[in-house]
Formats: C-alpha cells, structure tokens, sequence
C-alpha cells in the first residue's frame, strides 16, 4: 500500500508543484517525477487515458518519486472507482458547484464509513495480499480527494462545499471560471483574482487545502506567495512544446 507523501506534505504547510499529464506515456511521467514534480496530475477529462493506461502512468509516477493524482472525466461514481482500483493516490474531480456534488465525490473516493466506494481486490489492495480492514482503514486516510471550483455557481457555494469532510483541496480554475464570467480567457483579470481570494479564504476557514492551476512559472511563483499550495504548472504537452520552441529560438539566434 503507498503513502500518499503528497497529502501529507500539503497538510504540513508545505508548497507543492505538479503538472497535468493528457499524454499516454509513462516515459515522460517518470522523467516529471525524476525531475522533482511533487506531483502529476492524470488527465482523464482532458486526455484519452484509459483505466489501464492510467495504471501504468500510476506504475511510472511510483518510479520516478512522484504522486500520482488522476482527474476524472466527471463525477461519476464508476469514474472515481476505477481510477483509484488501478492505485492513484487521489482523484481530482471537475465541476464541483454545489455541498451535494462535494459529497458526492468524497462518498465515491471513500469506503464505509465515509463513503461507498464499491470493494475489490484490485491493485491498489495489494492484489488482495493486504487484509481487506486494513486496507480500507489506510484508503480513507491516504487518498486525496481535490474538487474543482471552475465554476460561478461553484464560486457562489464555496463555503457549503469547503464545510464538506473528505474534501482535501479547493481547486481554482481559472480558465473554466474565465468562460463561466463571461470573460474566456482572461485569467489576470481583477473577477479571477477576486476568485482567488474568496478560495483562499474558504480553504483558511475550513481548514482545507488551496490549489490553482498556474500556466507559466512565475504565475505559480505568484501563486504560492499568495498562499496556494496545490499548484500544477501548465501541461507536459505546453511544456514539451516550450522547451523546443525556445532550443530552437537559441540555435537559430531568433
């Protein structure tokens, strides 16, 4: 069974920096981790993977150092059990916006007596080597459950749904707040800061965990000195694509 070094990092008061992964492969997972990513984010609403794939991206992560954390296509209960079956260590669940989808999700992620996520000897129990009461005693404690806040109806309820037990972190999105404002696109405007805050605050007053998506370094930068601690930076996909890019720029001179 794994311990979920990140949940406990962030509990800790420790600043965390991850990434979302759309890619099936478990070459650049690993390398992520081996590079010092605290975490990976398994894009499963975004990306094409596949319960099995995500399995082998889980494998990969565990390699290279790094905490395997898997976005579900939604919150669905078949979803979430079968991301956490193939052994992530915790699920990010999209388009939170009310105290019922909140429990929702931490009743789906959780066994009895949190939760009714269904039992099975799968790879997170050890293949059934683990005795079963232990296990779900160990899943309860160690997963961690991050629901996004992407929406203005999300934004409006965020105190009902910070009050939920089991959920760990408030994920702000701000591209998907952008669009639900009416102003796609524009993640620096003075509405998406005021977002910011109104997360922060609600994660101060229940004790939960803030987190933000962040597209380049220095707005994760500015991001944790604000007080995220949860922060992806970018995608493996813009971040390959910027790393050519700039190789090129240098030995072209342009």
């Amino acid at each position: 069974m794994f311990t979920n070094k990140l949940k406990h990092d962030l509990y800790a008061g420790k600043t965390c920096f991850g990434t979302f992964m759309c890619l099936n492969s478990t070459d650049v997972v690993e390398i992520g981790g081996l590079a010092g990513f605290d975490f990976v984010i398994l894009d499963c609403e975004h990306g094409y993977l596949s319960p099995e794939a995500t399995m082998h991206l889980v494998r990969a992560a565990q390699a290279g150092g790094t905490t395997p954390i898997t976005r579900v296509t939604f919150n669905g209960e078949t979803e979430i059990l079968r991301a956490l079956d193939v052994g992530t260590h915790g699920v990010q669940v999209p388009q939170i916006n009310t105290r019922e989808d909140a429990e929702l999700a931490v009743r789906r992620a959780k066994y009895y007596p949190m939760g009714i996520r269904g039992s099975a000897m799968t790879r997170s129990c050890d293949y059934g080597k683990t005795p079963f009461t232990d296990y779900i005693e160990h899943e309860n404690a160690e997963t961690l459950v991050s629901v996004h806040i992407e929406n203005i109806i999300g934004l409006q309820n965020i105190e009902e749904i910070a009050a939920v037990d089991g959920v760990d972190v408030l994920f702000l999105g701000p591209y998907d707040m952008s669009q639900s404002m009416g102003i796609p696109g524009q993640t620096d405007h003075p509405r998406i800061q005021e977002a910011a805050d109104i997360v922060l605050a609600a994660c101060k007053k229940y004790g939960k965990i803030p987190g933000v998506y962040a597209e380049y370094p220095e707005i994760a930068k500015m991001r944790a000195e604000q007080g995220f601690q949860y922060i992806p930076i970018g995608m493996a996909t813009t971040l390959i694509t910027r790393a050519f890019t700039d190789l090129l720029h240098k030995v072209k001179g342009e």
